[in-house]
């Protein structure tokens, strides 16, 4: 990995770089000692990747993956929400506010953002909406419930 202009946040990944997300995707707990053997390089050198990569910003932390069925009877689903004029930053910055926001995403085409929701129950699921459809600068929205994954 190389900096690109001395800027510290931007740089160009190699190819070991890649590799070692890929590993880091698929098990982000693999001790360094087997990642640096998959990838045949020393330790040290998987650790000095990986303290770039978190210092630079392209990785933010490790999480647990979970099964899909581990916990049963939650509703997932995406919405799909159009916003007005030049709102966009005060939007996300009220949808990050709620906890049931699992991810968001700016994207392009008829839509601006791209928000994945999870409640326990319809109930919740119904206050959600009705939650970020009040906010101030979302002009529409469109919500698909996510029935399995295949």
């Amino acid at each position: 990995m190389t900096q690109r202009n001395n800027e510290p946040s931007k740089y160009i990944y190699d190819q070991l770089d890649r590799e070692l997300i890929s590993l880091l995707r698929n098990d982000g707990r693999a001790p360094l000692s087997k990642l640096a053997d998959i990838l045949k390089v020393s330790r040290g050198t998987v650790q000095n990747r990986l303290d770039r990569l978190l210092s630079s910003g392209t990785l933010h932390g490790f999480t647990v993956r979970v099964r899909e069925d581990y916990e049963h009877g939650a509703i997932r689903s995406l919405m799909m929400i159009e916003v007005v004029g030049k709102s966009t930053s005060q939007v996300i910055k009220k949808l990050r506010g709620l906890p049931e926001l699992q991810t968001l995403h700016t994207t392009n085409g008829s839509w601006d953002l791209v928000a994945e929701i999870q409640t326990s129950s319809l109930n919740d699921f119904d206050r959600v909406l009705r939650e970020v459809r009040i906010i101030d600068g979302i002009l529409n929205s469109e919500t698909s419930i996510l029935l399995s994954s295949v």
